[in-house]
């Protein structure tokens, strides 16, 4: 690689407080993509979602900070689980961009996998606007990164829509015509979780199955909730007054706030506005318990989905690119 100099850069993790963070997090770019802010990091590494071994930089031959991949995980992850900021120096020609990020992604995908991570983490390239295509400095910020992203072997794109309700909006009206029971077992929620996903317009969830079959998606899906900050005995099964199952409702959380989670209608009662009736439930279930903002995304492409969502008042905050390895 012949970077700015002539030499090739430094890739490195970074060590922990001192110098060389203080030149990370200070690198700056006029690029109209998101920026992780230096508070931000230190108050979340300090919770440890941001670690030393995830924060990789590389560096030129006269000691500046050419690119930065801030890795992201929760605080007991044993491994990262998402690169949350891919930035570059103004200063590195845009000729040069893609290859110097994609060996500090390499770089970084390497050591995770010495350390025992199965897979690359994935890329979430956040807080783009909903014209962001039709923004050509947006344009240019984003091609780069695929690229980048592409060589180092994310080449799955997903592109979701992310949604919010806050306590300005009436809640949706309460179910009539569904009854919500919890269920402890977790085969039973599997099984649940199987028929509602024949069908799914859920790329992650199209691509999976494909790779490693229903069941082995869904117990994957399973554990992904069971995993997360929300609480098992908020799960519930949705079924008619007659004791037909309609389909489920796993309410659950980020570090950051409560979260739709998972719903699903079984295939054969699709259409019928149950889906509506699903998610009225999960939110008046989080705001009844304090939530004062509720979070929810879905693929650009599940319309029926991002249709119920602004049905049940929430507003699209933004758009996310979800870069990923092949599953197969």
């Amino acid at each position: 690689m012949n970077l700015l100099s002539g030499a090739a850069p430094r890739l490195s993790a970074v060590p922990g407080p001192g110098t060389e963070l203080d030149q990370v997090l200070a690198l700056t770019s006029m690029e109209p993509v998101l920026r992780l802010p230096a508070d931000v990091f230190r108050e979340e590494a300090a919770q440890r979602m941001y670690r030393p071994e995830w924060t990789w930089a590389a560096w030129g031959p006269d000691g500046r900070v050419l690119a930065r991949a801030l890795w992201w995980g929760q605080s007991d992850s044993a491994h990262p689980i998402a690169l949350d900021c891919l930035a570059v120096a103004d200063e590195v020609p845009a000729t040069e961009r893609v290859a110097l990020a994609a060996a500090l992604l390499d770089a970084g995908h390497q050591s995770f996998r010495e350390a025992g991570a199965e897979a690359p983490p994935l890329y979430n390239l956040m807080k783009l606007p909903g014209s962001w295509q039709d923004d050509p400095e947006h344009v240019a910020a984003v091609a780069w990164r695929q690229e980048a992203t592409r060589r180092a072997g994310l080449t799955v794109e997903v592109e979701r829509l992310q949604f919010e309700w806050t306590p300005e909006v009436p809640l949706p009206a309460e179910p009539e015509r569904l009854v919500f029971s919890p269920e402890p077992d977790d085969e039973v929620f599997l099984q649940a979780l199987l028929r509602v996903a024949e069908g799914t317009l859920d790329a992650h969830t199209v691509e999976s199955e494909a790779a490693n079959g229903p069941e082995a998606t869904a117990r994957a899906s399973l554990q992904f909730y069971l995993d997360r900050p929300g609480k098992r005995d908020w799960w519930r099964l949705a079924h008619t007054r007659d004791g037909a199952l309609v389909g489920l409702a796993i309410p659950s959380a980020t570090p950051y706030s409560r979260n739709v989670g998972y719903l699903g209608v079984v295939p054969q009662l699709r259409g019928r506005g149950y889906v509506s009736e699903i998610l009225a439930a999960i939110t008046r279930f989080q705001a009844e318990d304090g939530a004062d903002r509720i979070t929810a995304t879905t693929d650009l492409g599940n319309r029926p989905m991002a249709a119920a969502f602004t049905r049940a008042g929430y507003r699209t905050t933004e758009v996310r690119l979800i870069f990923s390895e092949p599953l197969d």
